[in-house]
């Protein structure tokens, strides 16, 4: 309720400072009902925000003054000076009145009864001299209203900003850089960054401006099918792109209906199956990196997939042939094909599978998917991952011959090399199909499709459409990139090939893919008995993990599920601090791990490296590696290793694949955080000339530095300069003195200041020797 104060203030300025005016003038010209009409619909607005928002006064002074209006605009009323101004001291009060309740001070209503009295018909009191309003401070403003085009210029203007920043860093770094231009170049590559993030916050709102009218619809809808149903929500403190919240608004709607009518039970058959007679629906939203997930969870019935295949087969959606063969997650997909619902008896409100063909589409439109979990006889969860922000898409870059193209992150299930039996490409009949561990997908060379190359494709990226999944072959894949897609001329858009254009790095326009524009011009089909007799059905693997070349030549695994993104990155961005070593990546830093100190520094001479991005789904830390090869399916069969990074080995093709545990990376976090790190405490009155000088230096070995001892903690080492005394008396801590001059006299345990290895052997020695 606290955030709508600011905003109904806003507004209630903004439409008093022309109202007065239109007061007059409707005075002068009383037949205008437009005028009348927009003088009316303020003072509605006034009341009702006043009834919402608990502003007892407001509403009895905008009630009055509508009441007035209203007899005005039945003609019962005439507009004469005395009601006209009456009404202008009512609006010089509500304004009156916002102005405190924004500077947050007490205004007097003693003469509200008055002002009232005066816009009343029949009291008498109608030529009364209005109450006029004393001065009043206004509070400064804390927030201005912009239209959105303009919001979206100025996140445009920041994106083409951004686009010259990478330019120029990519023709820097092709020379010797000055110091004092790279440092140049770092701050505006910060200020540009926070600038960025600063113009897309500009259009963020909470997505409780989604789930506020959810209460209500499932109180309605529940009361309407004598059904008891509880709502639960989490997450509301998420920021979603404005217009993204509006988008989804039908699809949750429809969502959550259909979650009422289909999924949760009446209370008679939820005491039958042994659950509560009150059903519950769960409602979360949550940010995973530039996506948001809103997850609908209901305790009800579940999806029954049978009965859904075989209303399928009923209504000719598909044939019998073609369910025959589905799997029981292609069955449960059936949901949404349009006009099919596993109802008999069509419902008014909702249909399980009636409508969702339009939900899924509308989230598709935006780049966004939709999943479902479904179990039987306990309820249905449908998980819906839209982006962050309309502004920016995630972009996988692949090339064809020399020309470059950029498809949704979104729309790719994964990229896979093409090599031996486990991913190749067989021609049936008339059309090319690729099989990916025992998958059978349509195929699509895009080279040749699009008269831009002719030779056969080195790589699959796996498109996900709306009708089915397809293999779309290019020469490579490139680069993920953040970019701004904009339309494209209107002769390329009617082609149904691309969703727009961008402008990367390089400052060459690429086009982006249309993944359905695509399947659909290309003719498609993903009807399974096409591709039936290639090989027999290989049994679905559930343990999908990527092999790929470490940076000392080995191969290794990792676990899918813990992988963000694949991605290239500047040798640039890798620095070592504390001990560690961290890759750059926007405005953080991640932890990096490698296998091999000696291998990670050879791979650094190179301008770019390969990283793994690794995510828990709270934070984040990154893996180097010489280059991804292919998506594997993990034997059930693994041999334990004895501990560290690797969780086991197997054997894959007859080779043994090291498996690396996704835990140990994230419990290395931890371990290489600041409570491991030995503790050096810099004292007496040459500690500010440590801290400026020494600091640095024992950061960059590993140790962590302090001014001042805390009560918790002993430091492995106490630093002070040679004459000072050791005012404090810490148990185990063992002092290094420091003296000022080179060659002069010394006590046995001091170092001179300069003298940077004897310092890092002195300490690194009474570390392992466990501070004496």
């Amino acid at each position: 309720m606290d955030d709508l104060l600011p905003e109904f203030i806003a507004e209630t300025r903004e439409t008093l400072e022309a109202l007065s005016g239109e007061i007059v003038a409707w005075e002068a010209s009383p037949t205008d009902r437009a005028r009348l009409d927009a003088i009316f619909r303020f003072v509605h607005t006034v009341k009702g925000s006043c009834g919402f928002l608990d502003l007892p006064r407001l509403a009895r002074l905008s009630h009055a003054a509508e009441d007035a209006l209203a007899a005005v605009r039945d003609g019962q009323r005439m507009p004469d000076t005395a009601l006209v101004d009456a009404v202008l001291a009512i609006v010089d009060r509500i304004g009156a009145i916002v102005e405190a309740i924004d500077a947050g001070t007490p205004e007097d209503d003693s003469d509200d009864d008055a002002l009232i009295a005066a816009v009343s018909r029949g009291t008498g009191m109608a030529a009364a001299p209005p109450v006029r309003e004393a001065p009043t401070m206004r509070a400064a403003p804390r927030s201005i209203r912009l239209n959105v085009d303009l919001l979206d210029r100025m996140m445009s203007g920041m994106s083409d900003m951004v686009l010259a920043r990478n330019e120029l860093a990519r023709r820097l770094r092709d020379d010797v850089l000055d110091p004092r231009v790279e440092a140049a170049l770092d701050r505006l590559s910060l200020t540009v960054a926070d600038m960025r993030d600063t113009v897309t916050r500009t259009r963020m709102q909470k997505v409780e401006g989604l789930f506020s009218a959810l209460p209500r619809l499932v109180r309605d809808t529940a009361a309407e099918l004598g059904k008891a149903v509880t709502l639960k929500i989490d997450g509301s403190d998420v920021d979603l792109d404005r217009e993204m919240i509006e988008l989804m608004r039908d699809p949750l709607v429809h969502i959550i209906r259909n979650a009422i009518d289909h999924g949760i039970e009446s209370p008679a058959a939820r005491r039958s199956a042994g659950k509560p007679p009150t059903g519950q629906i769960h409602v979360t939203a949550r940010q995973s990196g530039n996506q948001i997930l809103i997850e609908v969870e209901d305790d009800g019935a579940g999806i029954d997939v049978a009965r859904v295949a075989a209303k399928a087969v009923a209504t000719d959606v598909r044939t019998a042939a073609e369910v025959a063969v589905m799997s029981p997650a292609e069955k449960l997909k059936l949901v949404f094909e349009p006009g099919l619902s596993s109802r008999d008896n069509v419902s008014t409100l909702s249909g399980r599978g009636v409508g969702m063909d339009v939900v899924r589409a509308n989230i598709e439109h935006v780049g966004g998917r939709v999943a479902l979990d479904n179990r039987p006889g306990k309820g249905l969860a449908i998980t819906i991952q839209v982006p962050l922000t309309l502004s920016i898409m995630s972009t996988i870059v692949v090339a064809v011959g020399d020309q470059r193209f950029a498809i949704a992150r979104q729309a790719i299930e994964e990229i896979v090399k093409i090599r031996g039996d486990q991913v190749r490409i067989d021609p049936v009949g008339d059309i090319r199909v690729a099989t990916v561990r025992g998958r059978r997908l349509p195929m699509l060379p895009l080279g040749p499709f699009l008269g831009v190359g002719e030779r056969d494709p080195l790589n699959l990226v796996i498109v996900s459409t709306r009708d089915g999944d397809y293999a779309l072959g290019v020469d490579d894949v490139l680069d993920t990139e953040e970019v701004v897609v904009k339309p494209a001329a209107p002769a390329i858009m009617a082609s149904g090939l691309y969703a727009g254009q961008t402008l990367p790095d390089s400052g060459l326009p690429m086009l982006l893919l249309d993944g359905a524009g695509l399947a659909q011009a290309a003719g498609l089909r993903f009807h399974r008995e096409v591709i039936a007799d290639i090989a027999e059905t290989v049994e679905e693997a559930t343990n999908p993990a990527l092999l790929f070349e470490d940076i000392d030549g080995v191969r290794r695994t990792m676990p899918l599920a813990v992988i963000d993104r694949v991605e290239k990155v500047a040798s640039t961005a890798v620095h070592r601090s504390g001990g560690q070593v961290r890759l750059v990546v926007g405005d953080a830093t991640v932890p990096l791990h490698h296998v091999d100190r000696h291998a990670l520094d050879a791979a650094l001479t190179a301008s770019e490296i390969e990283v793994i991005r690794l995510t828990d789904g709270e934070a984040e830390c990154a893996y180097a590696m010489a280059g991804a090869l292919e998506i594997i399916q993990l034997p059930a069969e693994i041999a334990a290793s004895a501990g560290g990074t690797v969780l086991g080995v197997t054997v894959w093709q007859g080779e043994a694949i090291e498996i690396l545990d996704p835990l140990a990376l994230f419990q290395d976090m931890d371990r290489d955080g600041r409570a491991g790190t030995p503790l050096c405490l810099l004292e007496g009155a040459g500690a500010a000339w440590m801290d400026r000088f020494l600091r640095p230096v024992l950061e960059a070995h590993g140790y962590r530095c302090a001014v001042q001892a805390s009560g918790d903690e002993v430091p492995a080492v106490r630093l002070l300069m040679e004459e000072d005394a050791v005012t404090s008396a810490l148990p185990g801590a063992p002092v290094v003195r420091l003296r000022r001059d080179r060659d002069g006299p010394a006590a046995a345990d001091s170092i001179y200041r300069y003298d940077r290895p004897a310092l890092i052997a002195a300490l690194a020695g009474h570390v392992r020797r466990g501070g004496h």
